[in-house]
């Protein structure tokens, strides 16, 4: 039986000519067919996405954050819409008063919080360009981004203060204004004062623009709203110009899938705000909410507290990295595998059933409902109790994990698929679908999508089995690169982004992200390395948290640093009576014989070729991090930087086999 197809085929392929490589045909959603939705009545901003929310729900709870009483954090207090509306006008007079015109830069410095939304629908208001300043990447990128995107007024988290202090005196020759979102110290209004800039409170500020009134800038849709620097993987952050136009267009495409698939966001719905608001992924989900009229709590910015404050805001929709889920997905299977033999028994057999009934084509919620009420309803009251919907962005999510989750949770958990340059969800899975899983589903209903074929990585568009590098047209894309035109020359063609990600399209109509364009290399007999599919594999591995690949194109053969499973290592060293700690067991020749094994035993099983297994292993057991610039943000592995890292590491592995 064909499976259902989710999308439809608007324009055909073409062939390679001129040196151009062939592109397969153009598809859109199948939700799309009759053509893309139409833009909402009135909306043509950001602006208007909070306005419209205003007028129509005012007293709904739009921000929480949690009281803090006697040293203790309780329950979620809220603020309205009305209430938000009136901060977000005199704050928008304040900034006005400051001398700062439509079109002028402000930065966000810092974690979610109530105010960081005011002070960005204060821009908003204002046609002022939000300018998020990422505070995992460092002072260096932070005084790169406030100097290269000229900001004029910064508003600060309290303890982020002294980091920005770091940006100076460069910093300086563009900003003239803090503005903290709590307190500022004697001595850090002093320091500020040397630089020639005025500091504030967030109250002193707000009684800036008590009595004045400045009128709100006239907003178009092509208006820049935002200027979102992506960490890049390499080199310095590139400032992503994404206009009004890109978020509503968004805001209507998720609001046709979601009711298309009968899971419509309503004013009840309720998120909590953890994924940073300087990343689109969480930036558009916040405006989708605020469209609706829902509610957005916020976490105490501790991710060891996460699950507390999950079961305290009960939200009904959470978004998430699949670092988060994976954390999620071990705390578990350690509660199974340290329950008695009795309950892993019936853990176990429940999920196998409920497993076989949703691949047989059941909705979650019908195929065992009654392990979902002796068995899975302890997950789902761990996560609150009302979420209908898990959504994992940012990275490919493990399909164990993904199948795991969809069964456990009792819930709709999908994975979706988007780049800072297409306004973030491009694809995203659809609910009852377990054909999907390891996929990140069809297109959402308001772009175009092809595949280009690259040829020198042997990937073909319009073979059988159609790959290539993922393109993508349509309303969301942005404007280009700020002050980088040769850069958004090199991605933007003929209308079309090239995402650099190399997809494969399914039966059934959804995208399989299975590689990284730039992420090849040679080794020296020639053979070309597609490193990102062969961490997908090795990584496969429950033994195996983390995997970095690497091979010289000087040498024949692959290495890697892995991080260990701690559980997993540890469980084998007592079955082999070892006694080390974890460190040591890292350190362990024999631990490295069994983790090499396990990856050994993997590739066999996925016939990978013989270039592609690895001869040398190095064991880490510290996680790869963003402290040590190993990581960018969306937890992306920084390769140049992991190799500088590790070099030393690199070329003992490479001695050591090439002295055998």
């Amino acid at each position: 039986m064909e499976p259902e197809k989710y999308i439809v085929e608007v324009e055909p392929a073409i062939e390679a000519k001129d040196g151009k490589p062939s592109m397969g045909p153009v598809y859109r959603s199948l939700f799309a067919k009759d053509g893309f939705p139409p833009p909402i009545d009135g909306l043509n901003s950001c602006w208007d996405i909070f306005r419209m929310a205003v007028e129509k729900y005012p007293d709904n709870k739009m921000l929480g954050t949690r009281e803090f009483v006697n040293g203790k954090h309780g329950k979620y207090l809220w603020l309205t819409y009305k209430q938000v509306y009136d901060k977000v006008m005199q704050l928008g007079n304040s900034i006005r008063a400051c001398g700062v015109e439509p079109g002028g830069k402000c930065g966000i410095y810092g974690a979610n919080c109530a105010e960081w939304i005011i002070s960005m629908e204060a821009c908003n208001a204002h046609g002022l360009y939000c300018v998020p300043l990422y505070d995992t990447l460092g002072a260096g990128a932070v005084e790169f981004i406030i100097c290269h995107a000229e900001v004029t007024i910064a508003f600060v988290e309290e303890k982020k203060i002294n980091e920005l202090l770091k940006t100076f005196p460069k910093a300086g020759e563009h900003l003239k204004t803090i503005v903290s979102f709590g307190q500022v110290t004697s001595e850090q209004r002093d320091q500020f004062k040397k630089f020639g800039l005025t500091t504030h409170t967030w109250d002193e500020f707000l009684s800036l623009g008590e009595n004045k009134k400045y009128d709100l800038a006239v907003k178009d849709k092509d208006d820049i709203c935002t200027i979102m620097y992506t960490s890049g993987t390499t080199g310095d952050p590139k400032g992503v110009l994404i206009s009004n136009k890109n978020i509503v267009t968004l805001t209507a495409g998720v609001r046709r899938l979601l009711e298309s698939a009968n899971e419509s966001l309503t004013s009840n719905d309720v998120y909590l705000s953890f994924l940073p608001l300087a990343h689109i992924f969480d930036r558009v989900i916040e405006e989708c909410f605020i469209y609706h009229g829902a509610s957005i709590g916020f976490w105490r910015g501790d991710v060891k507290l996460l699950i507390e404050d999950i079961g305290e805001l009960k939200p009904t929709i959470f978004c998430a990295v699949p670092r988060v889920l994976e954390r999620i997905y071990s705390g578990l299977q350690q509660k199974i595998s340290s329950g008695s033999y009795f309950k892993s028994k019936l853990f176990n057999l429940a999920y196998s059933y409920k497993l076989h009934n949703m691949k047989g084509g059941s909705k979650h919620e019908e195929a065992s409902i009654l392990s979902d009420k002796l068995v899975f309803t302890k997950v789902k009251q761990s996560l609150g109790g009302r979420v209908r919907i898990i959504l994992s962005g940012a990275a490919p999510l493990a399909p164990h994990i993904e199948s795991f989750l969809k069964v456990v949770a009792c819930c709709h958990v999908l994975q979706g698929y988007g780049l800072t340059e297409t306004c973030a969800g491009s694809f995203v899975s659809l609910p009852n679908q377990m054909s999907m899983v390891g996929t990140v589903g069809p297109p959402v209903p308001n772009l175009d999508a092809r595949l280009e074929s690259v040829p020198e990585m042997n990937y073909d568009a319009v073979s059988s089995k159609p790959r290539g590098e993922i393109c993508i047209r349509g309303d969301t894309l942005f404007l280009g690169y700020h002050k980088r035109d040769d850069l958004t020359k090199e991605v933007l063609i003929d209308g079309w982004f090239h995402t650099g990600d190399i997809g494969e399209w399914q039966a059934d109509g959804s995208m399989k992200v299975i590689d990284r364009k730039k992420n090849i290399f040679k080794l020296s007999q020639g053979e070309y390395v597609a490193v990102e599919n062969l961490e997908n594999v090795y990584g496969l591995v429950s033994a195996v948290d983390e995997i970095w690949v690497y091979g010289n194109s000087f040498e024949s053969f692959l290495v890697a640093v892995v991080i260990p499973n701690k559980h997993a290592v540890e469980n084998w060293a007592v079955a082999h009576n070892i006694s080390d700690n974890f460190t040591a067991l890292c350190e362990n020749p024999k631990t490295k014989e069994y983790i090499l094994g396990e990856l050994n035993k993997i590739g066999k099983d996925k016939k990978l070729k013989g270039f592609e297994f690895i001869k040398c292993v190095h064991l880490e057991p510290k996680p790869f991090d963003m402290d040590r610039d190993l990581l960018t943000p969306t937890f992306k592995k920084k390769r140049p930087q992991l190799l500088k890292y590790y070099q030393k590491t690199i070329d003992d592995m490479y001695k050591s086999l090439n002295n055998k």
